[in-house]
Order: structure tokens, then C-alpha cells, then sequence
């Protein structure tokens, strides 16, 4: 399985799914990475490509094809510098984080030394369990030492730019996962210098969910005074013995070949034509997917996520095929003044909803290969339901203990956004 004869590779890692091995990543002395396919996955009868990007292929593939996808499991930013730092390893080295931390990643893979067998079973020696008091130290230290990266026993790794931590909730008890076993759910802190982040993100995924829509799982919880988010993964289940088992997945972003340093369409990202593109051409039941993203966008530009860009749509392997991931990562960014209105993928040639008018939205219809009185009903649809939705759903977090003045806030975002739809679409003729 070794790489063309040209490259002279440093190091190796052996990627695994499932207990069986994929393939191998690999980088030479010069920092390029490549990934190569294993012999026995390409014949295997549950074989599956590791991204649309890399299609199951015998040649391997080099820095430019493979880096989009692995680069895309790593988190971002500030929080990839700090994680090279606990590490003692470059923050520009994908390999070298990826060996660190890469043993509980999204998806179904995970890293181990080349020729090494990762265990196939897992025990409670491979959990710690965190009372009020250790989860509450927990979120003072992730902001210093993110995904607790260095920590004796502990690869865990996701992908952004915000602080986060793989767990196994049971039962309402929180443990980490150790020696890469399977997490269930990730906590997600507060985010620093904004009020009420986890209220705000609690609230739209909530919302998402009384309007019907396909979302994931959350919970706001809370540990001597300190907030949290609990979400649900959805690229894990329970088998009916209460195993752990991982769903493979990959963003949209990784799917195009795209790093995430480029995530944003006007820093070269994705557009949302190329999003549903890839959701056409990739998914089994395209027809349900599609209208599926279609929710998921128009949801997160009523609520005034504008941070919604590729990496925050994602595709998800089963065994019934491919699917559209449920929505995820919501945070009404635009219910904070300090935060630039610019939307992460313009609708039509716009980047600011306020500049949105009936022919930009039929625009994005035929862009996106959908029906412009398809979208324009789905669209009138949600502005019509999301005022009255949301002010439901704040009367029970009233009752619950959990309402917050961000929460005014973004329901103020939601009634400017669903009366402009709902006026510009009474008051401009149909355009094309």
C-alpha cells in the first residue's frame, strides 16, 4: 500500500472504521500529506468511500486531494493554535494533531499507529465520570486547553472554531470518553464575550424542532452555576444492546474538497448551489434531502444564524445509504450588534438579508435546481408559522427557568425577517 515511489513518507497513520482498517494516511518529509486506500476495504462488502471527495480508488491521493477532508476534522482557529500548543506540535501540522487527538473523531473513523489494532471493545475503565463539581472545572479549562487535547488517555477531536467536548451521557450522567472510545453527545460552553450563547443556540434548535423540522436532539444543562449545551450526536446510535455504534458522516464542505479555511463562499467556500448539488448527486433519497436543506436554509436565515456556511450542512452514512445529517449548530448570530450582518453563502448575489426581494429568492430557486413556487411556499410557509412558534416555545422556557433576555432579542430578529419576506413577497410582482 505505499505511496507513489516519489514521495519519501515520514510518517504513517492507519485509519479505521467499523474495526476494520481503511486505509493510510500518510505525510512525507516535506509535510504533504496523502491517503491510500487499503486492498482489503476496496474488496470488503461493507466498503464505503471516506468522503465524495475521495472515491474508493486504488491510486492514492495526494496533499491537494486528501487535506480538505482530514483538515476538516480538526478544530479551527485559535482553538487549533492551542491545541498545537498542548501537544507541543505545529498548528499548521494536520498530521501531527490529527496523531494527537484523533481518536474519537466525527464520522465513524479513527487514527492508531501504523501496523497497531485499535480495541474492539470498550469498558468502563474507558470512561470518566464527571459529577456537577468536575464539569464545572471541565468548562473553566476549555477555553485554555480545548478538547482537553494533551490530557492523559484523551483524543478527542471536532471540528470549528467554538470550544466543545465529545461526552457519554447515561442515565443524565456525564463521563469522557478515554483511548477513543465512542462519546454519545457533545457539551458545548458558553461562548465567550456574548451573552447567553448556550440559551440562544438551545432555543433555535428547539424551535427547529416544534416547527417540525429535522434537527438534532439538545439540552440545556447547568453545573454549579455554570451552563452548558448537551446535543445529541447524530453520527452515533444505540444498538439494541445499548452499544455505542458510530455513523460515518463528513461536512459539505469536506464533501466538495474544500479545507476549512476557505469555508465562507467569499473566501472561496461553498455556495449553496454547490451544497445542493452535492446533496443531489450523493444522497439516496434526494427528493426528501433536498427539501430537507431547503428547511435547514431558510430556517437558519429566518432565525438570523448568518454564520450558516458549509461545514454546518453535513452528509450521513447508514445503512440505509446517504442522507441529509439533521440541523445543527444554530446560533442566532444576528441577535448580537457586534456580529457583521454578511451572510456565510449569499442568496443570489446578496450577503445581507435585508437586501433580499422576491427575484433574488427565485434567482436561488433555479441556481439551487428548485422550483421557484416550491421555495417560494416553503419560504411564506415559515414566516407565517415562525412568530407564533416561537413565542410558544419561549412560554415554556419562561416556565422552565431558562428564559434569557437574548431570547427577546432573537425573537425581535424573527419578526423583522418574517415581515420583510411576508411584505416583499405581497408587494413585488414575481420576477425571473
Amino acid at each position: 500500500m505505499a505511496m507513489p515511489k516519489s514521495r519519501d513518507v515520514a510518517r504513517k497513520l492507519d485509519v479505521y472504521m467499523h474495526g476494520r482498517v481503511v486505509g493510510v494516511f500518510e505525510q512525507d518529509d516535506s509535510g504533504q500529506l496523502g491517503f491510500q486506500y487499503a486492498k482489503s476495504w476496496l474488496a470488503g462488502p461493507s466498503r464505503l468511500p471516506l468522503s465524495q471527495s475521495l472515491p474508493l480508488r486504488s491510486q492514492a491521493f495526494d496533499n491537494r486531494e486528501a487535506r480538505p477532508f482530514f483538515a476538516g476534522l480538526l478544530p479551527e482557529g485559535e482553538k487549533r493554535d492551542l491545541v498545537a500548543r498542548a501537544l507541543g506540535v505545529s498548528a499548521r501540522n494536520d498530521f501531527a494533531l490529527l496523531d494527537g487527538i484523533g481518536g474519537e473523531c466525527a464520522g465513524a473513523i479513527t487514527f492508531v499507529e501504523h501496523g497497531a489494532t485499535p480495541s474492539s471493545t470498550t469498558t468502563a475503565a474507558d470512561y470518566r465520570p464527571l459529577d456537577d463539581e468536575q464539569i464545572a472545572k471541565l468548562l473553566d479549562k476549555l477555553p485554555e486547553r480545548p478538547l482537553l487535547a494533551g490530557e492523559e488517555g484523551v483524543r478527542l477531536s471536532l471540528a470549528g472554531a467554538q470550544d466543545k467536548l465529545p461526552v457519554l451521557v447515561v442515565d443524565g450522567k456525564v463521563a469522557l470518553p478515554l483511548h477513543g472510545a465512542p462519546s454519545s453527545h457533545i457539551l458545548k460552553p458558553p461562548i465567550p464575550h456574548f451573552d447567553d450563547t448556550v440559551h440562544n443556540e438551545g432555543f433555535c434548535l428547539a424551535l427547529a424542532k416544534a416547527l417540525g423540522l429535522h434537527v438534532i436532539n439538545s439540552e440545556i444543562g447547568s453545573a454549579k452555576g455554570k451552563t452548558f449545551l448537551l446535543v445529541e450526536r447524530y453520527d452515533r446510535h444505540r444498538d439494541a444492546a445499548g452499544t455505542i455504534i458510530r455513523r460515518h458522516q463528513e461536512d459539505l464542505c469536506q464533501a466538495l474538497g474544500i479545507p476549512p479555511e476557505l469555508k465562507y463562499q467569499a473566501e472561496g467556500g461553498p455556495s449553496l448551489q454547490q451544497c445542493f448539488d452535492v446533496v443531489r448527486r450523493s444522497t439516496t433519497r434526494p427528493v426528501i434531502d433536498l427539501a430537507r436543506l431547503l428547511d435547514a436554509v431558510l430556517f437558519n436565515l429566518l432565525s438570523g444564524n448568518n454564520d450558516a456556511h458549509g461545514k454546518n450542512y453535513s452528509l450521513l452514512f447508514g445503512p440505509n445509504g446517504v442522507e441529509l445529517a439533521p440541523i445543527y449548530d444554530v446560533l442566532s448570530t444576528a441577535a448580537y450588534q457586534d456580529l457583521a450582518p454578511r451572510l456565510a453563502m449569499k442568496i443570489d448575489d446578496r450577503y445581507e438579508f435585508a437586501d433580499l426581494f422576491p427575484r433574488h429568492w427565485d434567482r436561488f430557486a433555479k441556481e439551487a435546481g428548485l422550483g421557484a413556487p416550491q421555495l417560494r411556499r416553503r419560504l411564506i410557509a415559515l414566516a407565517r408559522r415562525l412568530p407564533d412558534a416561537a413565542r410558544q416555545l419561549r412560554g415554556q422556557f419562561v416556565d422552565a427557568g431558562l428564559d434569557r433576555p437574548v431570547i427577546g432579542r432573537i425573537l425581535a430578529v424573527m419578526d423583522e425577517r418574517t415581515r420583510m419576506v411576508l411584505k416583499r413577497f405581497e408587494t413585488e410582482p414575481r420576477k425571473t
